[in-house]
């Protein structure tokens, strides 16, 4: 019985660390250098750029060239899906 217990653990914790890679997140801060016509695409100032799925609700008219946002993303396939997207309010000089 110890042994059938010892197999399903190291299983779930095998499991658990291939799945880990898939679901981390990171977050970028920056400003837009552009925005693909289907709004769809943003490119920051760095270069990084960040694919806005459809089912992410994001103020279009905010996505302006100069703009500061700030976003958390996962890799999927080569590309950054963005999985929360904001645009900053603009810094008092």
């Amino acid at each position: 019985m110890k042994r059938v217990c010892s197999v399903l653990v190291l299983a779930a914790v095998a499991i658990v660390m291939v799945l880990t890679p898939l679901a981390w997140a990171a977050d970028i801060q920056g400003k837009i250098k552009n925005v693909d016509p289907s709004g769809r695409m943003v490119t920051l100032d760095d270069g990084t750029q960040i694919t806005l799925p459809p089912t992410l609700t994001v103020e279009r008219q905010a996505l302006q060239p100069g703009a500061n946002v700030k976003a958390s993303y996962e890799e999927r396939d080569g590309q950054k899906i963005a999985k929360s997207f904001a645009v900053l309010p603009p810094t008092a000089r």
